[in-house]
């Protein structure tokens, strides 16, 4: 791209024809306050006008994060019309915000509070003159809440609901003082269309949108004498907890992780890898029964509880196609209500469990009316990553500097195939490792599947299995791109044996209930650290290995498919439409 000269702050450089002043002045370093940019996505409204600079030759001030640099440009950012400009805005943004900073879920981390800061408001002049906002908190969802109270209209949840993921149902409404961003048709969050992904949490600089939070419930089952409460927690949690502690993002904290989870005191700390290896041995086998007998193909993994919401919604023609499996998190609770209860000579009845899992959408998950095959709930509770560090620092564990623990048996052992599962890619990779060995007794030459790793939207990649012929697969994460190979299903042009989708972009590494702010280098980062736990921490790679798992199945499940397994392993799914939900719905038995 062409190159051309500009001077900002009185210094001249080049940049980028096209690029924006928001871009111009990062390149030299200089620290332009914003609150609607998405530099990530490449998009932003220009709807805060925090970002505005003074550009020669403009009478108005710009937004800098809209206005592209032209030849010979003059920029000033820090002029004294600019410097009052932007607190005024701030001003007036506070003066229409909540003064609930205390008591809020974004306190210490509210993007609002730190440009506050950067511009130096020390007061508010202004008192409210707008009409007051919508008071009522929107609970109706299973996984989200939504506080328009405190929406400073930024639009970036709405960017990245339509642009990203392409369910679109935050959208702006009305104008002037009495704009607002409402879902769809302004329904409450949970009659419409969302898929509970959470990406718009994870974009929110404010405590506008945040996951619902459980953490009373847990602290409840933990006090209570009569409670057996176990948990499991999620691949992707080991890879991201520690940052809200201070670690450096890619850090595995898995034996802290642990550690802490014993000191809030629950009664067994189990993993979810443990039934991420089960359902390779269930998925992959559903796998090889398909190709073998003609079943329907591609066949499509249902591990995100939000992708197979979005593909009940937008593709209900093409249920068919997912795995009948659960996900790892519903066969945890499943096998813990039978397998462990039998086990440990516990009164299922009495038996809690509590996940920690990256994912807002494992809420409206677990709470499905079908989640019940052992004759209890599967789930009880679900917290995410952020839910879990609130109770860790409640307690007054200094997580950091906590021992390496280990989980516990019979559901706590796992193998590198299981870690890479919250990555990107890691379910396809983990899948095949296995698929491969049942087939010809004996392991891929190479169990490292490069192809399939990373984070470009859509990868494809083919494996050559004796006695199967070329198997074809396709990863997509983020469900713009799962949009992408759906379409190409539905046309009957995709070949593909396998598809993993993911709801997140990045995997469940980069889950709606993930620390903030989470980014593409830092989605990376976490995915490589599972990478090295799968390649050098972890002595077997490939789930079928897993000695708990082998036995599981010795003990009690018999076999892959088999009658016990279908029964407590296995699921249905419901046909939305994407109409409103839940009117008109069909269960598709499976």
């Amino acid at each position: 791209m062409a190159l051309v000269t500009v001077t900002i702050d009185n210094r001249e450089m080049e940049v980028e024809e096209g690029s924006t002043v928001l871009e111009a002045a990062r390149k030299a370093g200089i620290a332009i306050p914003t609150l609607c940019a998405l530099p990530e996505i490449g998009h932003t409204p220009g709807a805060c006008r925090v970002c505005v600079t003074k550009v020669e030759g403009q009478r108005a001030l710009v937004a800098s994060c809209v206005f592209p640099v032209s030849k010979g440009m003059v920029i000033h950012t820090n002029s004294e019309r600019v410097r009052k400009a932007r607190k005024m805005v701030v001003e007036l943004l506070l003066a229409d915000h909540p003064s609930e900073c205390t008591t809020c879920v974004r306190n210490g981390g509210c993007e609002l509070q730190k440009v506050a800061e950067q511009v130096g408001v020390r007061e508010v002049r202004f008192a409210t003159t707008f009409p007051p906002k919508e008071s009522v908190i929107d609970t109706s969802s299973p996984s989200i809440v939504r506080d328009p109270r405190k929406c400073i209209l930024c639009q970036r949840c709405v960017t990245v609901c339509e642009q990203i993921q392409t369910v679109s149902v935050l959208t702006p409404a009305w104008r002037g003082s009495n704009s607002r961003v409402v879902p769809t048709f302004n329904l409450p969050l949970g009659e419409t269309n969302c898929v509970n992904c959470g990406q718009c949490v994870l974009v929110c600089p404010v405590g506008a949108l945040y996951e619902k939070d459980q953490t009373e419930e847990v602290w409840a089952a933990l006090s209570d004498p009569l409670k057996h409460v176990v948990v499991q927690e999620a691949p992707a949690i080991r890879a991201a907890l520690g940052e809200e502690f201070g670690v450096p993002a890619g850090s595995l904290v898995t034996g802290k992780m642990v550690a802490a989870l014993r000191r809030l005191g629950f009664d067994q700390v189990f993993d979810t890898n443990f039934t991420a290896d089960l359902t390779i041995m269930e998925e992959g086998s559903e796998l090889l029964k398909r190709v073998k007998e003609g079943g329907t193909l591609p066949l499509i993994t249902s591990c995100s509880p939000g992708w197979i919401k979005f593909c009940e919604h937008f593709y209900p023609d093409l249920v068919d196609h997912l795995s009948t499996c659960k996900s790892p998190q519903q066969m945890f609770g499943s096998m813990a209500k039978t397998y462990y209860a039998k086990f440990a000579g516990v009164d299922p009845e009495n038996i809690v469990v509590v996940s920690v899992m990256p994912c807002t959408a494992k809420k409206f998950e677990a709470g499905r009316p079908e989640m019940n095959d052992s004759g209890y709930r599967d789930v009880d509770v679900v917290l995410t990553t952020r839910e879990l560090a609130r109770m860790i620092r409640e307690a007054g564990i200094d997580f950091v500097n906590l021992s390496d623990e280990e989980p516990d048996p019979p559901m706590g052992e796992y193998t590198g195939a299981a870690t890479i599962f919250g990555a990107t890619g890691g379910v396809m990779e983990a899948a095949l490792r296995t698929a491969y060995a049942v087939v010809t007794g004996e392991s891929l030459g190479n169990l490292d599947i490069a192809p399939v790793r990373g984070l470009d939207g859509v990868k494809e990649a083919s494996v050559s299995v004796p006695g199967l012929g070329e198997v074809k697969v396709a990863v997509a994460h983020g469900l713009g791109n799962a949009r992408k190979i759906m379409d190409a299903v539905r046309s009957g042009v995709a070949d593909y044996h396998f598809i993993e989708i993911m709801a997140c972009p990045g995997g469940c590494v980069g889950g709606g209930g993930q620390p903030i702010p989470t980014n593409r280098q830092i989605r990376a980062m976490r995915a490589a650290a599972l990478y090295l736990d799968d390649g050098s921490v972890q002595q077997n790679r490939q789930s079928h290995e897993n000695a708990s798992v082998k036995k599981a199945y010795e003990t009690f499940l018999k076999e892959p498919l088999g009658h016990t397994s279908h029964k407590l392993l296995h699921t249905r799914y419901t046909e939305r439409g994407s109409d409103v939900p839940h009117k008109g719905q069909k269960a598709i038995a499976k």
